[in-house]
């Protein structure tokens, strides 16, 4: 059996394979005969869309939060830090704060 050249199927193709094997009715190898597709790639189909089948309906897990930038937070609170000791000499050097603190 000559080796088959890597192929790309569309998602239609891998929703109507996956509905198949969903459907119970025919055996994983059958339904591999049948598209033409590697038992274990139907498996895989399946398992994508039992995950993702409740997005469709907008009842799937809240949308992530944007990943936190680190470097700008320790950066900010660098500045903020700095600029507390300045007005707390300020205020010192003034009169309006004791230098006890």
């Amino acid at each position: 059996m000559a080796k088959r050249t890597r192929r790309t199927h569309s998602a239609v193709f891998k929703a109507k394979v996956a509905l198949a094997a969903m459907g119970g009715d025919k055996t994983l190898a059958e339904l591999a005969q049948r598209f033409e597709v590697h038992p274990n790639q139907i498996t895989e189909w399946k398992r994508q869309l039992s995950e993702r089948a409740a997005d469709l309906f907008g009842g799937g897990a809240a949308p992530a939060e944007p990943p936190v930038d680190l470097k700008a937070l320790h950066a900010k609170i660098g500045q903020l830090t700095l600029e507390n000791d300045f007005l707390e000499g300020a205020l010192i050097k003034v009169g309006l704060l004791s230098a006890k603190r």
